[in-house]
């Protein structure tokens, strides 16, 4: 399944609970970015990891949600639950021989990044104790490219380093250095976070070493500097569970933190906020800016048929994850167009520079032709190839692998930045539907699909052309092509 987001974090994740995570692409994962097959074999090892005891009745029963190690010991009821906007992910398991429910969430904010919030309900008429363990496993460090996790990850396991900051749980998940071949220091200046909130005064846990000792029933010490493994972030607490009542809590990762990143989060934890209001606000936040998204495509219908209105939403969503999505519909910017020209053009950029430079800071992309300097063919050109869009996703997940994907959101200095990939089925399968809701911009999507012709000296002799968004590729033709008259062979050539 894929979770979404209104940002840069991706996730793709089994039914089974494993999964792979993280922001931009795979080279920026929170958990090791593999196949569809491998992350479906990875539920016990990656991703979200619960053990229970729960004591009732003078009695303790050792439970594990979602796992395949006690199948048959206890009658259970599994169930998923994803909401209309692709961006929440329920799991939850029902032990109706124990009365007790566990459930977790995998929710998105780009506040505050990926957020877990777990909990466990006493559906008994008595109270309960519960002794839990929970958290997730298989953290990458900061740093952690897809290509060296999938060919050294032996290796990136002996240069992992876990530092857990106590006065706040803070966890830093690094590298000691980024390994290299070079004599030279190649020192990790970035972190991945994890951080919790909800379970005060739980022990935690940086690896899954101790997950046998606690289901043999012995206590776990806290661990704060762990090298050479996995990294994990675990809480352990016992909760009393009054009839009828739940706790809930919260996990937060996020990556690619910075020194100065990491003290301001420690100041945030340490000054002890409402942290579930303020986590909860950020993801109700991203929701509507999502559904802002979808809306702006015009992927909100009300008929009398409600899973045809979701399926159409749905459809919405994925089309404006390929194919983009407007910035702020017919409103242009200037310094982004004026970006665009300089990668397009830089001689045409640094002549029209100084006139350009007066144009509005924003303005109808349909005035923009009318500022051009007259007569000009080739900023008329790149005028009519701008497009402004953004959120545009290449292609791609792990039951793919052939293609890759990249959400280009933001530059390095974090400022916003336009940027969409596309080639000629983007255009019939994606920009065709945006067409409908921007007619305006047509003119746009056609004249930023069309090539340059080459060179006819470059043609051989039998030989046709095709091309896809500014290349060209010459392919020989092996004979006679039947049916194409001299007309059409001119038109392809």
């Amino acid at each position: 399944m894929n979770v979404v987001s209104n940002s840069d974090l991706w996730m793709f994740i089994s039914s089974k609970g494993g999964l792979t995570a993280g922001r931009r692409n795979p080279d920026n994962a929170l958990f090791p970015y593999y196949t569809d097959d491998q992350i479906h074999d990875a539920g016990e090892i990656t991703g979200h990891k619960a053990i229970v005891f729960v004591t009732k009745d003078g009695k303790s029963f050792l439970w594990e949600p979602f796992s395949a190690r006690y199948a048959g010991v206890y009658r259970f009821e599994r169930n998923i639950y994803k909401n209309i906007i692709g961006n929440k992910l329920i799991f939850e398991e029902v032990n109706h021989d124990l009365n007790i429910c566990f459930r977790y969430a995998w929710l998105n904010c780009n506040e505050f990044g990926f957020v877990i919030r777990a909990q466990i309900e006493n559906l008994n008429s008595m109270p309960v104790n519960v002794n839990i363990l929970n958290g997730i496993q298989n953290i990458l460090p900061a740093q952690v490219e897809r290509r060296l996790q999938l060919e050294y990850s032996t290796l990136v396991d002996g240069y992992k380093k876990s530092e857990l900051r106590e006065a706040s749980g803070l966890g830093l998940f690094i590298l000691s250095s980024v390994p290299t071949d070079k004599a030279e220091p190649n020192e990790s200046l970035k972190a991945n976070t994890v951080w919790s909130a909800g379970l005060e005064d739980a022990t935690i846990l940086l690896s899954a070493r101790q997950l046998e000792r606690f289901r043999r029933g012995l206590a776990v010490r806290q661990e704060t500097d762990v090298r050479g493994v996995r990294g994990a972030y675990f809480l352990q607490s016992e909760i009393e569970l009054a009839p009828g009542s739940g706790k809930t809590w919260y996990i937060v990762a996020d990556i690619n933190k910075d020194h100065s990143d990491v003290a301001a989060l420690s100041d945030f934890l340490t000054s002890r906020p409402n942290f579930q209001q303020r986590i909860e606000d950020a993801i109700l936040n991203d929701s509507e800016r999502l559904k802002i998204k979808i809306a702006q495509a015009d992927g909100c219908q009300l008929t009398d048929d409600a899973f045809n209105n979701f399926r159409h939403f749905s459809n919405t969503l994925y089309n404006i994850m390929r194919g983009g999505i407007f910035d702020n519909g017919y409103l242009v910017e200037k310094d982004d167009f004026l970006r665009f020209l300089q990668t397009a053009n830089r001689d045409t950029a640094q002549k029209y520079g100084p006139v350009l430079d007066g144009l509005p800071g924003q303005l109808n992309v349909n005035d923009l032709l009318q500022h051009i300097p007259a007569p000009d063919p080739n900023l008329e050109r790149l005028a009519s190839q701008y497009l402004p869009l953004t959120f545009s996703r290449r292609h791609g997940d792990p039951s793919r692998p052939w293609n890759q994907f990249s959400i280009e959101l933001k530059d390095e200095q974090g400022n916003k930045k336009l940027d969409y990939q596309g080639n000629w089925r983007d255009i019939f399968q994606n920009w065709e539907a945006l067409a409908l809701s921007y007619p305006e911009y047509l003119e746009h999507m056609i004249a930023s699909s069309s090539a340059p012709r080459p060179p006819t000296d470059i043609i051989p002799t039998g030989s046709f052309v095709t091309a896809s968004i500014g290349r060209w590729w010459i392919l020989p033709i092996p004979g006679p092509i039947s049916g194409i008259g001299e007309t059409t062979r001119s038109f392809i050539c």
